[in-house]
C-alpha cells in the first residue's frame, strides 16, 4: 500500500496541500463540508468527501489510523471545530497528525488534545517575508528548527570574484555553503533575479576553488544571527 493523506478542511492551505499531495504520488482523501470545494478538489485527488469530520462516526469511516498523514486544516473561522477534529482523529489512533494553528494559545490546546505538530502558514510566511526584505540579496529563507535557517542568498558584490576557501565562511561566521545554483553566465550588474527564477536553476555541491560570479546563489545554512552578520559583512 502506497502513502495516505488524509486532508480536512479545503480552505487555501488544505486544497494546495491536497493537491501537491496527490502529484507526489499519494493517494489523498479530501473532506470539507462545503460541497463546492468538494467538487472542485475532486479531479485532483483519490477520493473527494462531503463530511463533517467533528461526527466521530462519519470521521471513523475514513479510517484515520491507517493514513500516513492526517492534516487538519480547518480555517479560523471554526477553531472550535479543528480542536475537536484533532483529538478525534487522536482517538482514532491516527499516526501522525498535523494541525493548523491561527495564535499560540490555540497551537497549544491542539498539541493538549493530540497533534504531533503544529503549523501556522501565515506566520511563518510573515516572518519569512520580514527577514527576505531586510537582508538583501536573500531570495528565501526557511527555518530549520534550533535556530537554524536555510538562506538562498544572491551572491553579494563583497564575494565576487572570490573562492569559498579564501572567504572561509565556517571559520569566520559559522556558517556552511550547503550548495550553490549556477546561471550558466554572469548576471548583469543590478539584473535582479526573483526567488521563482532562482528555483529553477539545479543546485550542485560548491566547488571551493571557483571564483564566486555575479547571479550565483548561495544555499547557506547556519543560526540565523549568525547568517544576518555573514549578509551585513558583505553587502
Amino acid at each position: 500500500m502506497g502513502n495516505q493523506t488524509l486532508v480536512i478542511g479545503l480552505g487555501q492551505l488544505g486544497m494546495s496541500f491536497a493537491r501537491a499531495m496527490s502529484e507526489q504520488g499519494s493517494e489523498v482523501i479530501a473532506v470539507d463540508v462545503d460541497p463546492l470545494r468538494v467538487h472542485e478538489v475532486a479531479s485532483a485527488v483519490a477520493e473527494a468527501v462531503e463530511l463533517n469530520a467533528t461526527d466521530a462516526d462519519a470521521l471513523a469511516r475514513l479510517s484515520p489510523h491507517e493514513r500516513d498523514v492526517c492534516l487538519c486544516a480547518v480555517g479560523d473561522e471554526n477553531r472550535e471545530a479543528s480542536i475537536i477534529i484533532t483529538a478525534l482523529l487522536k482517538q482514532l489512533n491516527a499516526p501522525h497528525i498535523i494541525a493548523r494553528a491561527i495564535n499560540p494559545i490555540h497551537a497549544r490546546i491542539l498539541r493538549l488534545v493530540g497533534a504531533h505538530e503544529v503549523i501556522n502558514p501565515e506566520q511563518s510566511y510573515g516572518e519569512r517575508l520580514a527577514l527576505r526584505l531586510m537582508w538583501r540579496g536573500a531570495l528565501n529563507i526557511l527555518p530549520l528548527g534550533g535556530g537554524l535557517v536555510l538562506t538562498e542568498l544572491v551572491a553579494p558584490e563583497g564575494m565576487l570574484g572570490r573562492t569559498l576557501a579564501e572567504l572561509e565562511l565556517p571559520r569566520r561566521f559559522s556558517v556552511t555553503v550547503a550548495a550553490l545554483r549556477e546561471r550558466g553566465a554572469p548576471a548583469a550588474p543590478g539584473e535582479a533575479l526573483s526567488p521563482a527564477a532562482a528555483a529553477q536553476l539545479p543546485a550542485r555541491l560548491p566547488e571551493p576553488h571557483r571564483p564566486l560570479q555575479r547571479g550565483d546563489v548561495l544555499l547557506l545554512v547556519g543560526a540565523e544571527p549568525h547568517t544576518r552578520l555573514l549578509v551585513e559583512r558583505f553587502q
